[in-house]
């Protein structure tokens, strides 16, 4: 459905055009569009037919069209002609669920038009436009304004959504690598699973970020159609915010790497204790056990069964044995 439509003209709103498609063709023929004036069209999860008037009207190319339609697509921008089509995936952190949350926003950008179109409730889009529209200086750059203030807007949200998941991560560091004076209270395999999952959202999080710096830096470098020379360096700063969102996700990922490291080895460390303890009592208990064997046989000539001290002698040697043994494993950390 359309949700908003607006012709703009040197920076401010001069009419509001009709959310019925059908009358689509009317409002933009009424209206001139030229260098100094641009309709804004905004869309949110269109079907086919409503989506095909706005195609038709503004010749979008038909791949361009059927992307925006399908969504769940990469991050990216193609030029068809004199249009541009940028694929963009703004990001949320749930903080309840602490999970993530995407969604899709398309942007078309041609002379004297943009189209925008959304996919799933992260879309920062209507916060833009009620932004954009109090930044005349800003809005007076045409479309290409929008289509700065929709990745400026959606880089912003990168930036808070990476400043949640370091503070997740180092809640998964602290359950992942107890204190000492907690040892023993967690044996690890929790951990384990703490640390798949968060790197799960990692992974997810860099699939919005890592391919969106390639277009932000064509837009800042790049001769664009209906991208003013005036206009690049605000794609610069977007693409500066960018790359420290992708450096700080790069300090995560390795940092979760150590921690994983840090876990699988302590669950080996654990392990390892485990098997001392098992050995050290399978010793212990071997004592008595080799030396009930050797007296429980019958033969008649054993050199103690005709002495009446021979049966509380073997009972003081078993015990005698078993506590040596234990204080000797004790001593060396395997009990």
């Amino acid at each position: 459905m359309i949700v908003d439509f607006g012709f703009y003209r040197d920076g401010r709103r001069v009419a509001d055009g009709p959310t019925d498609p059908a009358r689509l063709a009317e409002a933009l023929a009424g209206t001139p569009r030229d260098g100094d004036t641009f309709a804004w069209i905004g869309l949110f999860e269109p079907g086919e037919e409503e989506f095909a008037s706005v195609a038709r009207e503004f010749d979008l190319h038909p791949l361009a069209v059927e992307d925006a339609l399908h969504a769940h697509q990469r991050p990216k921008l193609e030029r068809y002609g004199d249009t541009l089509f940028l694929a963009l995936k703004p990001v949320q952190h749930d903080d309840e669920g602490a999970s993530l949350r995407a969604g899709d926003v398309f942007v078309f950008v041609g002379a004297g038009f943009v189209v925008t179109v959304r996919h799933g409730p992260t879309s920062p889009l209507g916060e833009v436009r009620q932004a954009l529209q109090e930044r005349r200086r800003v809005l007076a750059h045409g479309p290409a304004a929008v289509m700065y203030a929709v990745c400026d807007a959606v880089v912003d949200q990168y930036l808070e959504v990476a400043e949640a998941l370091r503070l997740d991560l180092e809640d998964v560091e602290i359950a992942a690598v107890p204190a000492p004076s907690s040892r023993g209270a967690s044996r690890g395999g929790g951990a384990a699973e703490r640390v798949y999952a968060f790197r799960r959202e990692l992974v997810g999080f860099r699939r919005a970020t890592v391919p969106l710096l390639a277009p932000l830096q064509r837009l800042s470098e790049v001769p664009m159609p209906n991208v003013p020379e005036r206009s690049r360096p605000f794609f610069r700063d977007v693409s500066d915010h960018l790359m420290r969102v992708n450096d700080q996700v790069e300090a995560m990922d390795r940092l979760l790497s150590n921690i994983l490291d840090a876990t699988l080895a302590q669950v080996s460390v654990r392990q390892n204790d485990d098997m001392r303890r098992i050995s050290a009592w399978a010793a212990i208990v071997a004592v008595p056990t080799a030396l009930a064997g050797i007296w429980g046989m019958n033969f008649e000539h054993m050199p103690e069964l005709r002495q009446g001290w021979g049966y509380p002698a073997a009972l003081a040697m078993i015990a005698l044995v078993s506590v040596v043994l234990y204080r000797i494993f004790r001593r060396s950390g395997w009990l």
